[in-house]
């Protein structure tokens, strides 16, 4: 009998494991979107689950991701917290939303494509 291939899938362990590369990518006095993240871990249209392993993984700089726009969506004390850890950072602001212009973090190009 011939041993198997291993064949590497795209379980969900991968996909969040790309996306915590791609959020620890995010340098200090910048910030992405959910979306954008998600994009760049090769799960585009995953914003949610962005959200999700957010909330799951510990120790991540969470309040470098924000809604599109620059939007904090974060509700209450911790949207407060979210402001104030970026001015922090030197993100600048234009009203409630941070000055992407300033401060979104570009991605390099992904190589890899989402199968789902």
């Amino acid at each position: 009998m011939r041993p198997r291939k291993s064949v590497k899938k795209n379980t969900s362990d991968d996909k969040t494991a790309r996306v915590v590369r791609a959020i620890r990518a995010i340098p200090a006095g910048k910030v992405s979107s959910y979306g954008a993240v998600a994009r760049a871990a090769g799960w585009a249209g995953a914003a949610r689950q962005v959200v999700q392993i957010l909330r799951k993984v510990h120790g991540l700089p969470w309040q470098r991701v924000v809604g599109s726009g620059g939007a904090i969506k974060l509700p209450g004390e911790s949207g407060a917290e979210q402001r104030i850890r970026l001015r922090m950072e030197g993100v600048t602001f234009r009203g409630a939303r941070v000055d992407m212009k300033q401060h979104e973090h570009k991605f390099g190009r992904s190589r890899r494509k989402s199968k789902g």
